[in-house]
């Protein structure tokens, strides 16, 4: 009985560790995405999260759904308050796109390509080329090399900003495209994957993080408005239809007191029969349904 005894208050005393974690908004880096906010992670402490990985496919970042089976790499490096802050530390496309693209009759050249871009930045990038036909072994060489070359002037005249660019929107793999058709028919090029190896020389242009969370602020506080006035203007024509109903269903009555007055006959209550001969004691047709009678008579 004591040790259970015991057990409890170690229980009761201990503290719960998923209740002293809180969440943290991860945002891109600022250039070139200018501190989007693209998920949120948990952690105990700030330290915790120096060093995470954070993924997304591409098409979630943005928008650009023809990049479904490309996977962008974050690697948070600081936060500030509750914002994660991160940097883009690559790339990857998916193995089985991969796989879908290598058929019977193609060739498939590969290589690894590393660069230092002009702000010091050390990439390397994995390119692929598949052929429409089967290469031989001297014109895979001369694609490989081609490739290499187009990369390297790439990065050498290039901030790794811009190669990230280049990379995002597949200018980078047009240009390469571009210089090895003329070697051999070409079906696909794909920068399969890209990594930063050493970070250089980090340049801070664009808004800073208060001037993001501020326009985040006052985006939110519009929408607010305007959930608000939206609903305002639903609960006036709500009153309004409401008001043109009981108007509507006041003027049956007047017209029924009013035909009552006149003495109308009751023709809805009478039999097709009926009906029949006051048309032929009117001279009028008799032929079609209950309602046609009934709308001869009424004339």
């Amino acid at each position: 009985m004591a040790k259970s005894a015991k057990s409890r208050l170690a229980a009761r005393k201990q503290r719960d560790k998923w209740k002293a974690k809180r969440w943290y908004t991860v945002r891109a880096p600022r250039n070139p995405w200018s501190y989007r906010n693209i998920g949120e992670t948990i952690a105990e402490e700030d330290s915790m999260l120096e060093g995470r990985i954070y993924e997304m496919m591409q098409n979630e970042l943005d928008g650009d759904f023809s990049k479904m089976h490309v996977k962008v790499r974050f690697r948070i490096t600081h936060t500030i308050g509750s914002d994660a802050i991160t940097e883009f530390i690559g790339h990857e496309v998916a193995k089985d796109h991969i796989r879908r693209q290598v058929r019977r009759a193609r060739s498939k050249v590969d290589d690894t390509v590393d660069i230092v871009t002009e702000d010091g930045f050390y990439i390397r990038i994995k390119p692929l080329v598949i052929t429409h036909r089967t290469a031989k072994s001297s014109q895979k060489q001369e694609i490989r090399s081609r490739a290499k070359e187009i990369i390297l002037k790439a990065g050498a005249t290039s901030t790794w900003v811009g190669i990230q660019k280049s990379i995002m929107d597949g200018s980078l793999e047009s240009s390469i495209k571009d210089a090895v058709s003329a070697i051999h028919p070409v079906r696909t090029v794909l920068l399969r994957k890209t990594q930063l190896i050493q970070s250089g020389v980090t340049v801070d242009d664009g808004p800073t993080l208060e001037d993001i969370r501020a326009e985040e602020e006052s985006d939110n506080s519009t929408s607010a408005q305007e959930e608000i006035q939206d609903e305002t203007q639903e609960g006036d024509e709500i009153q309004e239809i409401e008001v043109e109903a009981s108007e509507d269903s006041d003027v049956p009555e007047v017209e029924s007191e009013e035909k009552g007055d006149e003495d109308v006959p009751d023709y809805a209550s009478m039999k097709v029969a009926e009906l029949k001969e006051l048309l032929k004691a009117a001279g009028k047709p008799v032929s079609g349904k209950k309602a046609d009678l009934i709308a001869r008579l009424m004339e």
